[in-house]
């Protein structure tokens, strides 16, 4: 007796095929990416000075174009903070520390 095996397509490659990006679409996005992130990291370092010592350890959660900023010893909760009053509007996270960096190894 044979056995039959399931014919099954496999579909290799990319996700969405049609969406291609040419160098230079990709080059604007990531100047786009560096210059919002430049924006957020110059409110960081003005406020550094200011919340260090009294949130060390905490989160911050910075929204560029209004320059407000909200801090919550937990990172979701800076996020939602920050999503609540700017629902449509993309923020960035540091962690309140020397370097800024928010994760761990």
């Amino acid at each position: 007796m044979t056995q039959s095996t399931p014919q099954r397509v496999v579909r290799r490659g990319r996700v969405f095929p049609e969406i291609q990006w040419t160098e230079e679409r990709k080059a604007q996005e990531k100047a786009r990416r560096q210059a919002f992130s430049e924006r957020c990291w110059a409110i960081f370092e003005r406020l550094k000075p200011e919340i260090l010592d009294k949130y060390y350890g905490w989160y911050i959660a910075i929204e560029p174009d209004s320059g407000d900023y909200f801090i919550d010893q937990d990172q979701e909760v800076a996020s939602k903070m920050a999503r609540e009053k700017y629902p449509h509007v993309i923020h960035h996270i540091y962690g309140i520390n020397e370097t800024g960096i928010s994760g761990r190894i």
